[in-house]
């Protein structure tokens, strides 16, 4: 839940309208509901489909059509179903059941596909989560059945948030240049990955791995809100505004903008900041609030509130351990003077032997 204090409070419930007034349009599957798909394949094509939508988009909304779908189907749920279903939980933060699902199919499926996919997304899940131990052994089984760059990316990854950084990008970078030329999706994911480990060594390359990745997905949110955080942090304010026009929609993008606007001084921070400050109320009031790195973010660069910010990042912590999350606690916790709580997450990256360039506050 968000603190009051660092949100707008909610106005009164209007009850009187005009019959014709216009709150909101929906998205296109808000507004028929069509017979359920007369096999599982079908009904998978659908669901694939909106959850592409809400990554392309960053609306949620597109996950609530595709778990309804799920609640009112009655036939088979065969693996590739049952991996749409974990991706569609861990995109709802529902990491527990996501897990039984994939772990599942890797123990009963005999599809070798949606096995090695499940293996895929279970890895991310444990990075996601800072299980490396777990994430490790996930990334191995996968190299041993599917490899290439994809299998390598996942290693690289682990190896990088464990002590082993320099040699991770090394290595997979090296692996990139003798890869198949025809491997977009391999090198796609390298690429990526690159960027992310070079942002950890706080390498001039990041942008180039990252630029890469836009260049051939410009919807691929999380590289770009990698990208604009990136540029933000070395106070290039002209290329975040760049990144982020047009994906106000989007909280992470939004909030990266608004920071942007008010360290720039412009008139049009006050409009953005005001929206997101509403809509972060609307949604803890709707009780649909996902993000809460982003809630927090915003309260301590835009509201100035590391108290709230704190207990936020904290809570979003327990869940996600990501590079950013753990920057936002230590950022919070510095600001907030809780020097338990940055002792706690400095014994915990000594813990994993994880260093990165993005946590100064760590003295890594």
């Amino acid at each position: 839940m968000l603190s009051t204090s660092a949100t707008a409070a909610l106005k009164p419930i209007e009850t009187d309208f005009d019959d014709n007034r216009i709150f909101i349009e929906l998205p296109e599957p808000a507004l028929s509901a069509p017979a359920l798909p007369d096999s599982p394949e079908k009904l998978a094509d659908i669901i694939q489909s909106q959850i592409v939508q809400s990554r392309n988009t960053g609306d949620p909304r597109f996950l609530g059509y595709a778990e309804g779908l799920f609640q009112q189907w009655p036939g088979e749920m065969t693996a590739r179903l049952q991996v749409l279903r974990a991706t569609m939980k861990q995109s709802l933060h529902q990491f527990d059941a996501a897990r039984q699902d994939l772990d599942t199919v890797i123990a009963d499926s005999d599809d070798p596909q949606q096995r090695n996919q499940a293996r895929l997304l279970l890895a991310n899940l444990e990075l996601v989560q800072g299980n490396y131990k777990q994430a490790r052994e996930h990334c191995t089984r996968l190299q041993e059945t599917y490899p290439g760059l994809v299998s390598a990316s996942c290693v690289a990854q682990v190896k990088a948030r464990t002590g082993n950084a320099p040699d991770a990008y090394n290595t997979l970078r090296e692996q990139v240049r003798s890869a198949n030329t025809r491997d977009v999706t391999g090198r796609l994911w390298a690429e990526g990955t690159l960027g992310d480990i070079a942002a950890q060594l706080g390498k001039d390359e990041t942008t180039d791995h990252w630029v890469a990745v836009l260049g051939v997905t410009p919807d691929d949110l999380y590289t770009r809100s990698q990208l604009a955080d990136w540029h933000l942090e070395h106070g290039n304010k002209a290329r975040v505004l760049e990144l982020t026009e047009g994906y106000e929609s989007v909280d992470s993008l939004a909030v990266i903008r608004a920071i942007a606007l008010k360290r720039s001084g412009a008139p049009q921070a006050d409009t953005l900041i005001s929206d997101l400050r509403e809509r972060f109320a609307e949604a803890r009031w709707r009780g649909t609030l996902l993000h809460q790195r982003d809630v927090a973010r915003f309260q301590l660069d835009i509201e100035e509130n590391p108290a709230d910010a704190l207990e936020n990042a904290v809570n979003n912590w327990s869940d996600q351990r990501e590079p950013l999350d753990t920057r936002l606690v230590l950022r919070a916790s510095s600001a907030a003077g809780d020097q338990q709580q940055q002792q706690e997450i400095r014994e915990w990256l000594e813990q994993q032997r994880q260093t990165d360039a993005r946590y100064p506050e760590a003295g890594s």
